[in-house]
């Protein structure tokens, strides 16, 4: 009976060390395979808020089929990092085309998100990449997404999977990020991770 209940034991031990290994994984794999879209208004007021959105729909459609081509993030930072000055000469044009005096800046930089909830799938706080345009001040309400892979372009369930697979992302972390039931342990789990790179982020 004891060599039994040992037996149990071990097999228990490493089957939570391999579930483990793999919830690491999967974070990693968001704080390394993703890179973020993220668009902070000049200010709150009704008029800049209207541009940000000019301003995103201009960079996105710049950048939407060359994006939806690249299938390695190594290869998506690359290309973005290239070219940033391209997207700020965009981000500026449609800001002067609104008859906004404000300019934008564009940067590729890591940032610390909150948990954010989107149509079709809800990606978990932490620290990610991010393609960030700075309008102006930058003191209003953000507009943000996914732009590798091209995540907020799906507006589709089947159209997140596609593209959630096409980037290498495991079963149990496209399953976490749709909400799916017998993954929403899952998706606590990476949610908290994240919480706590934030959190030691801005030295607690």
């Amino acid at each position: 009976m004891r060599k039994l209940l040992r037996s149990v034991g071990i097999c228990l031990v490493l089957a939570a060390s391999v579930w483990c290994g793999t919830l690491l994984a999967d974070r990693e794999t968001l704080n390394e395979g993703l890179i973020r879209f993220h668009v902070v208004a000049n200010s709150d007021s009704e008029e800049d808020q209207a541009v940000k959105l000019q301003v995103r729909d201009a960079v996105l459609a710049s950048l939407q089929e060359d994006l939806e081509s690249i299938g390695d993030v190594e290869q998506a930072r690359a290309y973005l990092q290239a070219n940033l000055p391209k997207i700020q000469a965009i981000a500026n044009q449609a800001l002067e085309a609104a008859g906004c005096d404000c300019e934008a800046v564009v940067t590729l930089c890591r940032e610390a998100f909150d948990t954010r909830y989107y149509d079709t799938f809800t990606l978990p706080a932490g620290v990610y990449e991010a393609l960030r345009i700075t309008i102006g001040a930058g003191e209003g309400h953000n507009w943000w997404c996914v732009a590798f892979p091209t995540l907020c372009l799906s507006a589709t369930s089947e159209g997140f999977e596609a593209e959630a697979a096409g980037a290498g992302f495991p079963d149990s972390l496209t399953g976490a990020l749709a909400g799916e039931p017998e993954y929403e342990v899952r998706f606590f789990l990476l949610d908290a991770l994240g919480k706590l790179e934030n959190l030691f982020r801005s030295g607690i």
